[in-house]
């Protein structure tokens, strides 16, 4: 991956001989202006440009099949993906499936590696996706994983300019969402040293960027920018754990957002995982976790693993989100239900379907009885 500025799109573009080039985007990258930047660089460069933002924010499967047949027809040799996840998602899935036999479902065959370039162009500072080989899409109301190294785009452009007009909501949801990241990124079972060293920072560059952030200026944006980037890198060769794979279901049945629900999540799965290391699920074995669960301490400026998470409690209670509060025993049936039993073998510490019970009766408990202001979100009946 090549990181790149807004003023190199016309060289690359260039560099590549890219003739036809299918821009995915959200609706909402029109109104900014490095739009029109993106266009006059395609101009300059010599190519048609296709615009593509027919999908939904947690894309279905027709609406990519949609985006791989104007690929087609318009005989497209670059793909440009601006936006949150989802098109990044929609991107990821087009390169991956444009070259598959068309009279099938793309889901149930072979992913054959193509050299169609891909550069990506986060407007949030949340999803990492414009550093993973991971796409998330909707098949009949299911949530399909489609994952290939290349479909990690080629190259990326970090544009702090593109987060001015994030609201507030979305902007804390999303420094949650890569701050999760790179967390559950470190104590992964599949981790490594390399991994380590790419949460170890994107950890880092949260908490070193997150005030500026969160006001709006343009070193804290591109800070944030960085830190989701490189949390990216960490769970691309990770993936996350059980916070992420709770956290799901909590979006759906409360309204929240992902990496706000994802911070709900990691909240109570970190002191339990370090109060039940006896659990542990890591062949490195329970040493191997103690001595983890420090390092990330010391990598938070930390003195303790207690320290750690409390000094995470601290940040998450700072940012004043709204809570979800329990209001029938059957929800906590559909939150269990909806954890997928393989995503938590990449889980250090063992849990048990009671476990996770016990987890979501303290997240709800938690935000009922904490100071964030416990409220049902609209449309929650």
């Amino acid at each position: 991956m090549e990181s790149r500025k807004i003023k190199d799109v016309e060289k690359v573009l260039r560099d590549r001989a890219a003739e036809s080039v299918l821009l995915v985007c959200g609706n909402s990258f029109r109104q900014q202006g490095l739009y029109g930047r993106i266009k006059e660089a395609a101009e300059k460069a010599g190519a048609r440009m296709t615009e593509f933002s027919d999908f939904e924010r947690n894309p279905k499967y027709e609406s990519v099949v949609k985006g791989v047949r104007i690929f087609l027809e318009q005989r497209c040799d670059f793909i440009i993906a601006a936006g949150g996840g989802s098109a990044m998602d929609v991107a990821k899935c087009i390169k991956l499936f444009w070259n598959m036999d068309q009279h099938q479902s793309f889901l149930g065959q072979e992913i054959v590696e193509n050299d169609t370039p891909l550069l990506a162009i986060p407007t949030t500072a949340g999803t990492g996706s414009e550093a993973t080989r991971f796409a998330v899409i909707y098949d009949q109301g299911n949530k399909q994983s489609v994952g290939h190294r290349s479909c990690i785009p080629e190259y990326v452009i970090l544009e702090p300019a593109l987060l001015k007009t994030l609201p507030e909501y979305q902007r804390k949801a999303t420094m949650l969402d890569a701050l999760c990241h790179a967390l559950e990124s470190y104590w992964a079972v599949n981790s490594t040293k390399e991994s380590r060293v790419y949460a170890a920072k994107a950890v880092q560059e949260v908490f070193r960027h997150h005030k500026a952030y969160l006001e709006n200026k343009p070193e804290g944006n591109e800070g944030m920018l960085l830190a989701a980037y490189t949390a990216g890198q960490a769970i691309n060769l990770t993936q996350t754990t059980a916070g992420h794979a709770m956290c799901y279901k909590l979006t759906t049945l409360y309204g929240l957002a992902h990496g706000h629900a994802a911070a709900l999540c990691v909240e109570t799965l970190w002191p339990y995982m370090t109060e039940h290391m006896e659990d542990c699920h890591d062949p490195r074995g329970e040493e191997y976790l103690q001595e983890m669960f420090q390092e990330l301490a010391q990598v938070m400026g930390c003195m303790t693993t207690a320290e750690a998470v409390e000094k995470y409690r601290e940040f998450l209670k700072g940012l004043a989100l709204p809570s979800p509060v329990l209001k029938e025993e059957k929800e906590l049936e559909l939150l269990k239900r909806s954890v997928n039993p393989e995503r938590l073998k990449n889980n250090p510490v063992r849990l048990t379907e009671e476990t996770l019970e016990g987890l979501y009766r303290l997240i709800l408990k938690m935000n009922a009885e904490s100071g964030r202001g416990a409220f049902l979100f609209p449309g929650v009946k």
